[in-house]
């Protein structure tokens, strides 16, 4: 993979010095080339993003003064994805390059390598945090019902998938914790106020509503917590460890940081008599993945099932309807609200 993109690097990277003017429109997808009268009338910063976590705050900062293509387009898995050629060739227009870093965006390095940093600010928001290592959590569960037998399944199991997807020692989800992706909305708003002097004072100030925005999210997030009669709930793959870690919970993935990686029939047994141990009510699944291995555990241990959104991605289900990550974060918050009844 990483040689077919590499050379895919460098023809989108010749093309695109030949025609740098390239603008795009839509999500994930290059727009036709300005006109030059156009390109000297729009002075807006373009800033191309990976995800749609850093999508939303780089939108809520910018306003009206920047334009904002995410690279991944609406219902697409981010673990996986591969750029285009297109992609490649639009992003050499990027003014600012923002990606979450931490092992999510296997294409990314490659990518950065072949821009021209003369033109190109790249931020890698992850930079600097205190990330939790994926090894942390992957198999946590295992070790607590099968002794050594089981632990030595697990590590082996664990570092096969890590061996086969090489995402990286760190679990990149970041965003689930209010706070870490306050902390990453800062990153972008030093960007863009480094980048657009003129609209600083904007920036700020838009900086500081959608600051107290993830602060209020933070809070509501705290209570229901402190109400909750149980702690720890299972979903579908290893995506909210920071948000346990944030709320005091306790997170049993059934599948490590990659959702395409699947547990063995063991792990499922295993996973089986954990809900029913634990009287958990429901196995948690999520969008943009196939939901059949939760589906089948919450069958085998007789309890319902109900989605957890990781925002990675939205749906275009979800765009149409006109979702955006607090909305979202809130339905997780009612969903766990239930499931931790």
């Amino acid at each position: 993979m990483r040689k077919s993109l590499l050379a895919m690097i460098g023809v989108a990277t010749a093309v695109g010095l030949a025609g740098c003017g390239a603008n795009t429109a839509t999500t994930g997808t290059p727009a036709a080339p300005q006109s030059q009268a156009a390109q000297v009338a729009s002075e807006k910063p373009q800033v191309f993003t990976t995800i749609y976590p850093l999508e939303y705050v780089t939108k809520r900062i910018g306003g009206d003064h920047v334009d904002v293509v995410n690279i991944v387009p609406p219902g697409v898995e981010p673990h996986d994805f591969e750029p285009t050629a297109k992609n490649m060739v639009a992003l050499t227009s990027a003014d600012l390059f923002i990606f979450n870093g931490s092992g999510l965006e296997l294409w990314v390095e490659k990518a950065v390598e072949n821009l021209d940093k003369n033109h190109t600010q790249v931020i890698n928001t992850t930079e600097g945090l205190e990330l939790l290592k994926a090894a942390e959590h992957e198999d946590e569960h295992a070790h607590e019902h099968e002794g050594e037998h089981a632990d030595e399944h697990a590590h082996e199991h664990a570092h096969e998938h890590a061996h086969e997807h090489d995402h990286g020692e760190y679990d990149p989800h970041v965003w689930l914790n209010p706070n870490l992706l306050k902390a990453q909305a800062e990153k972008v708003k030093q960007a863009l106020v480094s980048k657009d002097q003129a609209h600083a004072a904007d920036y700020e100030k838009n900086f500081t509503e959608l600051a107290s925005d993830l602060d209020q999210l933070d809070k509501e997030f705290k209570e229901m917590v402190a109400q909750a009669p149980k702690k720890q709930f299972m979903v579908s793959h290893s995506a909210f460890h920071y948000l346990a870690e944030q709320y005091g919970l306790k997170q049993v993935a059934i599948s490590g940081v990659n959702p395409a990686d699947e547990p063995s029939p063991a792990k499922m047994k295993e996973l089986v008599e954990h809900v029913k141990e634990h009287q958990m009510s429901y196995v948690l699944f999520e969008t943009l993945v196939s939901p059949k291995v939760a589906e089948v555990i919450a069958k085998e241990a007789g309890v319902k099932t109900a989605t957890l959104n990781p925002l990675e991605g939205l749906t275009q289900a979800d765009v149409d309807a006109g979702k955006d990550y607090l909305s979202i974060m809130r339905e997780n918050l009612e969903t766990l609200r239930e499931a931790l009844k």
